[in-house]
């Protein structure tokens, strides 16, 4: 069959964000499985779409708030207040209906539409739904703006994100109406969204890439814990500032910790052994250069990108609960813990182990393997639901 799939930014050659590695593997998946995907969507400046010959591209578009100037950011509330729409979804009327329609005409015969996460989605959803769909979703949109909303330290930005959470509600309801089957990245999302029934959602374990990454070499650790991530997200944040303000203060001061990638206007306050070391060129050799990976997501839904990495790869870490969700197989390499003592206890007793030359590392294969053997299960069960030809 001919699937398009419809995504705000479009698979990419070289994806760094837990999204772009999502939208990647997500389609490559699909292709294994022997059908044929083009992709409709933005591309992200400076970026390569993955299959460019497979892409129709709306134009480029950065969606990033933290790149984007103060007019810009003010100029996609204008409109989102104009289309009674959440920020994120006004952002996609930079293209036009008639370039969406001009768009898939030129693709041909279509079996189906794969609505890929609400934002364009949601834009044209009037458009898109002369054809059979299905829906990704990547988390649930209006919980995650909720939760934003209860962490926002000033008034404006608490009422934008609880006006968020209340238009993606409605329209996450919208989106799983419309599709034939919905898929999500957490099993817990699938009854969030209403969707529980196997018939009409199935969840998708995910992987960094269909392509299996290497067995265990050696490392040599220039840090006893470390963590990657974009800090300005919300979410993120709340992890990043829970770990510095409640688990930090519990560990040794010879406890060396890196934290790489940006942090916005300015970094936040820590002890003299926590280093930010700012976007690095290499983000697999960064965290292999560490003993053990906090996984500290504290809230928010879909799956933990940054936690699949981290098993694939082999390396031990200490998660909490939420850093797990949408993992059904957690390795014995990782240690959950959830309050601040018994998480830094966990790293005290793990990076002593390290330090002393015990070999925590695992083989990442194995997981990813069970990943990606769900994946294509999944993704065949969950499209020989759709009835495309009916």
């Amino acid at each position: 069959m001919h699937f398009v799939f419809i995504s705000s930014l479009v698979p990419v050659q070289s994806p760094a964000s837990g999204y772009d590695i999502a939208n990647r593997v997500i389609v490559d998946a699909i292709r294994l499985l022997g059908h044929k995907v083009s992709v409709l969507g933005f591309l992200q400046p400076g970026r390569q779409p993955a299959a460019a010959e497979d892409t129709r591209l709306l134009g480029q578009l950065e969606v990033t708030n933290a790149r984007v100037t103060k007019l810009q950011k003010a100029l996609w509330l204008k409109d989102a207040v104009v289309h009674g729409e959440p920020v994120s979804v006004a952002k996609m009327h930079a293209a036009r209906p008639a370039e969406i329609r001009a768009a898939l005409g030129a693709l041909g015969q279509i079996d189906g539409l794969i609505l890929n996460s609400v934002q364009l989605p949601g834009a044209f959803l009037d458009i898109f739904s002369a054809w059979p769909l299905a829906f990704i979703a990547h988390n649930v949109e209006a919980r995650s703006a909720a939760d934003n909303a209860r962490g926002a330290s000033d008034p404006l930005t608490r009422f934008l994100f609880a006006r968020d959470a209340r238009l993606l509600a409605g329209l996450e309801q919208k989106l799983c109406i419309a599709a034939r089957h919905v898929f999500t990245l957490a099993e817990a999302d699938r009854a969030e969204l209403g969707v529980g029934d196997d018939t009409r959602s199935t969840a998708l374990p995910l992987v960094t890439s269909v392509t299996p990454p290497g067995g265990p070499a050696p490392r040599a650790p220039l840090y006893d814990a470390g963590m990657i991530g974009s800090w300005t997200w919300a979410a993120n944040r709340a992890g990043l500032d829970w770990f510095l303000t409640d688990v930090v203060p519990r560990l040794p001061s010879d406890f060396r910790i890196a934290i790489a990638g940006g942090t916005g206007t300015g970094t936040p306050p820590a002890p003299d052994n926590v280093s930010f070391l700012g976007r690095v060129d290499d983000a697999r050799a960064f965290v292999r250069s560490c003993r053990i990976i906090p996984l500290i997501s504290r809230t928010g839904t879909g799956v933990q990108l940054k936690t699949i990495e981290t098993f694939e790869m082999g390396l031990p870490s200490v998660a909490t609960a939420n850093a797990l969700r949408g993992i059904s197989q957690v390795p014995g390499n990782c240690v959950t813990a959830d309050d601040p003592g018994s998480f830094a206890a966990a790293l005290i007793d793990m990076v002593g182990r390290s330090r002393a030359g015990e070999g925590l590392d695992t083989d990442g294969r194995t997981f990813h393997q069970q990943q990606l053997s769900g994946l294509s299960a999944a993704l065949a069960r969950g499209l020989s639901c759709g009835g495309w030809n009916s």
